[in-house]
């Protein structure tokens, strides 16, 4: 429950989370529900629904039109940082 209420107060800001497998995603958290936190990040414009990224980390980048949803279930975020 912890984590739900750290991506609520981080809602709509730039984050770093890094997840229990050790990746690291960078973006904006524009959802959070009891189970999933939402996070845009830079990509092809598709949605993916997996905590999974097989092209690993990426860093910087503009936020806007190109973007995708990335899907991330709670139970395996280790860590919120804002950036």
């Amino acid at each position: 429950m912890e984590a739900y209420y750290n991506c609520l107060h981080c809602m709509n800001k730039r984050v770093r989370i890094m997840t229990t497998d050790g990746k690291r995603h960078e973006g904006i958290i524009v959802n959070v529900d009891r189970n999933n936190v939402y996070l845009k990040t830079k990509g092809n414009g598709k949605m993916k629904t997996s905590a999974f990224n097989p092209y690993g980390n990426y860093y910087g980048g503009f936020y806007g039109y190109g973007s995708e949803i990335l899907t991330l279930s709670l139970f395996t975020l280790l860590a919120i940082a804002l950036i």
